[in-house]
């Protein structure tokens, strides 16, 4: 079936986070926290009328077509073999990284990450009192590549006793390739530092940019966290996937998350979750043109109208990574300026760490016409700014 990515779909008073949070503004086009405006795709939906019909939302289990879902689709998806050993389930990638920091770092051990990067990496390493220490990405102006020395100098440090990896990374879009994970397994594997690879994001890539596992890498040394959250805009159903073919690695993590009263996963999640991963393709294949063709125009756009604003070209995501160092102000301040002269959200690039500061990011994941207004008003604000 063709489903309509265009349907401007009215999110207000039904307490979405992305849509109600602004209370003081009622016209606001929000492009900022990272889900998506489109419906589910239709075998979702069936599956959760269906459980709703049934009308008992008792506790849940992980059935064993949770299972065979989630390694079929690794495999379809993915060409990668997982086992149902590797598999644990998570409320979501955030709480289990936070039950991993607490499982394999004790207070005073450090955490590496690669700045800029997601947000939430830095609060769930600060509230769970570990050190952040920063590997800062190199900006080659077109895009992003890992600067290795620094990242080995980092890694040596006994502190470190884990990396977090954002792949595909959020919010510069970047896909890493086999040879980079290569070094980076080796240089942590040399320096006794787990690997978590936070690949939410992965099949959200774009064509002819190759998506590789880290796991496929080193599934032995290493944590991966999964979710169909980002893919099929089901974030609230609360479902995550922590692969690892490390038992000790996955017996540790499960107690911590026992400690922290996670038992049972969301009753509708389960059932999202099955059916996305088995027939959810069709959906996924055509949201990708569709997020691909909004890329493509916001580039365009940029590039026309307001050529002081640099572009990362994303290979993946539907996020959009912005260079506003040319107008002369901060990230924050321009984000205060669209927010309260447009009603545009944004996110600020300084959230992202100190290398963030003078870009923002900007979520595309919105039907075309939403994508319009949103770049309208952009451009009316940054034309004030001299």
């Amino acid at each position: 079936m063709k489903y309509d990515f265009d349907e401007v779909i009215n999110r207000k008073n039904t307490n979405s986070f992305k849509w109600d949070s602004a209370k003081d503004k009622k016209d606001i086009v929000p492009m900022w926290v990272a889900d998506m405006d489109f419906k589910a795709a239709d075998p979702i939906l069936r599956a959760l009328e269906s459980k709703l019909q049934h009308g008992v939302f008792g506790y849940a289990h992980l059935p064993d077509a949770y299972y065979e879902a989630e390694i079929n689709w690794w495999r379809k998806r993915h060409d990668f073999q997982i086992a149902k050993e590797w598999i644990a389930f998570s409320p979501g990638v955030i709480p289990a990284l936070a039950a991993i920091i607490q499982a394999f770092t004790s207070q005073g051990d450090k955490v590496l990450i690669q700045a800029p990067v997601y947000n939430s990496f830095y609060t769930t390493i600060a509230n769970n009192r570990r050190e952040i220490v920063e590997n800062e990405l190199i900006n080659t102006g077109d895009s992003y590549e890992i600067d290795f020395e620094d990242f080995e100098t980092k890694a040596s440090d006994n502190a470190v006793k884990l990396f977090i990896l954002c792949n595909p990374h959020n919010p510069v879009g970047r896909v890493w390739r086999k040879d980079e994970l290569e070094r980076l397994s080796a240089i942590c594997q040399k320096h006794g530092v787990l690997v978590v690879a936070d690949e939410i994001h992965r099949d959200l890539v774009f064509e002819g940019q190759p998506y590789v596992p880290f796991a496929s890498i080193d599934a032995i040394n290493s944590i991966t966290c999964t979710s169909p959250s980002k893919t099929f805009n089901i974030a609230g159903l609360k479902m995550a996937n922590i692969i690892t073919a490390n038992k000790e690695y996955k017996d540790k993590f499960k107690k911590d998350l026992l400690m922290r009263g996670v038992h049972e996963p969301n009753t509708f999640g389960v059932e999202a979750l099955i059916a996305a991963y088995n027939k959810g393709e069709e959906w996924l294949d055509q949201l990708l043109v569709y997020l691909k063709a909004n890329r493509d125009y916001f580039l365009s756009y940029i590039q026309e109208k307001l050529p002081r604003l640099k572009v990362i070209t994303p290979h993946s995501t539907y996020l959009m990574w912005v260079d506003c160092r040319n107008l002369g102000i901060g990230s924050e301040e321009l984000s205060h300026r669209l927010f309260e002269e447009a009603g545009l959200r944004i996110n600020e690039g300084s959230t992202y760490g100190k290398a963030g500061d003078g870009f923002i990011r900007i979520n595309i994941g919105c039907s075309r016409a939403i994508l319009t207004e949103g770049l309208n008003r952009l451009e009316n604000v940054v034309k004030t700014i001299d």
